[in-house]
């Protein structure tokens, strides 16, 4: 009885990455599709988030991850491709978003998510490294209702502040803590 154990977990961990690598690959977007989701997505936080707009105006760059597919029953992964955009609106490159989870989870949910960099120093960290990891290096604060409300001009302290919007799916658990992001080619 004792191997069911690991041949449960391997076979857990089997349908997960084909659920995640299967969603990824089918929505596997071109540059312009990718542009086009991300000023979409961003549009539409800047029109529910009126503290998205502020930190818009002040961040040196935005990195748009329009859908993130996150599936999960014990072993969990999280994948999808996002756009770097100047203040303007113009699209500067693309990355992808990776991350993986062990635990009581199960499930598949869609979500997007912005991360919005206030300086030069985390610019930095997002290129200078063989991959940016969300928890490590520059402070990220994930901007809810309650944190929105407070922000002013003056009170943009941290390096990143992050959004997650337009949750759709059932799942235990919802977050970017250990997402790894690196630069792709498009």
């Amino acid at each position: 009885m004792r191997r069911a154990r690991p041949l449960v977990r391997l076979s857990a961990a089997l349908f997960v990455a084909s659920l995640v690598v299967g969603a990824s690959t089918s929505h596997a977007a071109s540059a312009s599709q990718l542009n086009r989701d991300g000023a979409a997505a961003l549009k539409r936080l800047y029109a529910s988030q009126s503290s998205a707009r502020l930190l818009g105006k002040s961040a040196k760059r935005i990195l748009v991850f329009p859908s993130i597919v996150k599936a999960g029953f014990m072993f969990g992964g999280q994948l999808g491709d996002g756009v770097l955009f100047n203040n303007a609106g113009k699209p500067l490159g693309y990355y992808n978003s990776v991350a993986a989870s062990y635990g009581f989870q199960a499930g598949v949910q869609t979500f997007g998510y912005a991360l919005f960099f206030m300086n030069d120093a985390a610019l930095r960290q997002l290129d200078d490294t063989n991959g940016f990891e969300v928890g490590v290096g520059p402070s990220i604060v994930v901007v809810d209702e309650g944190v929105g409300k407070s922000m002013t001009s003056n009170t943009l302290t941290s390096d990143v502040y992050a959004f997650i919007f337009s949750q759709k799916g059932l799942m235990a658990g919802m977050g970017i803590q250990g997402s790894k992001i690196t630069r792709i080619d498009k």
